[in-house]
């Protein structure tokens, strides 16, 4: 999306884009619905295992999985077993963590992309780097990727935390070609294997050529997601404040996210009601 294109116009889950989307979720026989979860879903908080989703959030996803329409999916950097209480939805929702490298199923399974022997060198080096900079307290430490936060920080404090940090990844991250990328209060140094735009040609893959499908996210990591849909489905960024992105539309959170889930929902019902039809269970 131009920047131009979002001068002087105001976001909303009402967009004429969005409406004609939906109407083909209606008339869809089933759908794909794949949602980031922190900034898009839930608040950002300092202390992430107190990130519960938006009010209303968690009760419309559990009424779209009911009707039985929509695979929904949350494609997240978190590890995945972080989010599945913090969701609390039954039956679990699948959830693809760590950018994509892990796949938790509905049915519990997990399954985690290995990585190489020059991949696990290089975050240890990376790992090394933070001791010896007195940071690893800033660190979370995942499979495959190291994030550094600074959120809840003043301005000098984030400034020299990113400075020392930059000052050794970016060698290490260059040498063993690792993507070295910034995420609202923080960078991560990752395998290119953790790729949320992978992850959503995966998940496309797996569905027939004309679902409707759509991807909401709200940071820079989800670039590759909103560049991997584009052309195949419909792309949202979810921010307070509009930024440049890839994403076709831009919805401020909460209200206009819950909106738009809200309007998901109304639409798999209105086809539901209008047939006899059982609509197959899309989320096992």
């Amino acid at each position: 999306m131009r920047r131009e294109d979002r001068i002087g116009k105001e976001s909303s889950s009402s967009d004429p884009g969005i409406e004609s989307f939906l109407r083909t979720v209606a008339w869809a026989p089933r759908s794909l619905l794949m949602l980031d979860f922190d900034g898009t879903l839930a608040p950002f908080q300092k202390e992430r295992e107190k990130a519960f989703p938006y009010p209303g959030i968690k009760s419309v996803l559990q009424e779209i999985l009911e009707v039985g329409k929509t695979r929904v999916v949350i494609v997240s950097g978190r590890d995945a077993t972080e989010l599945i209480p913090l969701l609390a939805i039954e039956p679990h929702l699948e959830v693809w963590g760590l950018h994509g490298l892990q796949r938790v199923k509905t049915d519990g399974s997990i399954k985690v992309l290995g990585l190489d022997e020059p991949t696990l060198k290089a975050l240890a080096l990376a790992d090394d780097w933070l001791v010896s900079q007195q940071l690893e307290q800033t660190a979370e430490y995942k499979a495959g990727s190291i994030a550094v936060h600074w959120r809840g920080l003043n301005t000098t404090e984030a400034e020299d935390i990113h400075r020392r940090v930059m000052l050794g990844w970016t060698s290490i991250a260059k040498q063993a070609r690792l993507d070295l990328l910034p995420f609202d209060c923080g960078v991560e140094i990752r395998s290119k294997n953790a790729n949320k735009g992978a992850a959503v040609r995966t998940l496309l893959r797996e569905m027939d050529a004309d679902t409707p499908a759509a991807y909401l996210g709200d940071d820079t990591t989800d670039e590759d997601a909103f560049q991997a849909i584009n052309g195949l489905g419909l792309s949202i960024l979810v921010r307070p404040v509009w930024r440049p992105t890839a994403a076709q539309l831009w919805l401020k959170p909460p209200g206009e996210v819950l909106h738009l889930l809200t309007r998901w929902l109304e639409a798999c019902q209105e086809r539901d009601e209008s047939s006899d039809e059982t609509a197959p269970a899309v989320n096992v």
